[in-house]
């Protein structure tokens, strides 16, 4: 089944100390699956990569590498994410108390009937309160 998936799930496949078995099984997941992820998803994975390479965690030429194999998995980038950034995500974000980029999330996950993968707190209580299901715990 398909699942919107967020950049915290992107990052414990990629930084092993940041996996659980959940993680690695949704990963496992996409040999038959495909995950969806908002326009913002790119740039946050991006960010975080840039990040780790300036506090030493990796290297600049293992983000050649790391980029390869996240692109060479089955995820589709949803085109009307950027859409709905003023209007249901916005107001997604504000009525949970969520940023805009993990509203995009919700949003994403609301518009189109699909569970959330995600390992942050305040996005899966979000979730919780809309009936989105999470596909992790």
């Amino acid at each position: 089944m398909a699942f919107v998936l967020d950049c915290s799930v992107t990052m414990s496949w990629i930084f092993s100390d940041e996996s659980t078995p959940d993680t690695t099984d949704l990963l496992r997941s996409l040999t038959e699956d495909v995950a969806v992820v908002p326009q913002i998803w790119s740039l946050e994975v991006a960010n975080v990569l840039l990040v780790a390479t300036r506090k030493g965690r990796i290297q600049r030429h293992e983000q050649t590498r790391l980029v390869a194999a996240i692109k060479a998995l089955p995820i589709e980038v949803d085109r009307d994410s950027h859409s709905q950034a003023l209007t249901a995500t916005l107001n997604i974000a504000a009525e949970h108390s969520l940023s805009a980029y993990d509203a995009a999330y919700l949003e994403l996950a609301l518009r189109r009937s699909l569970p959330l993968a995600t390992l942050d707190k305040r996005l899966r209580s979000a979730c919780e309160t809309v009936g989105v299901l999470s596909v992790l715990g």
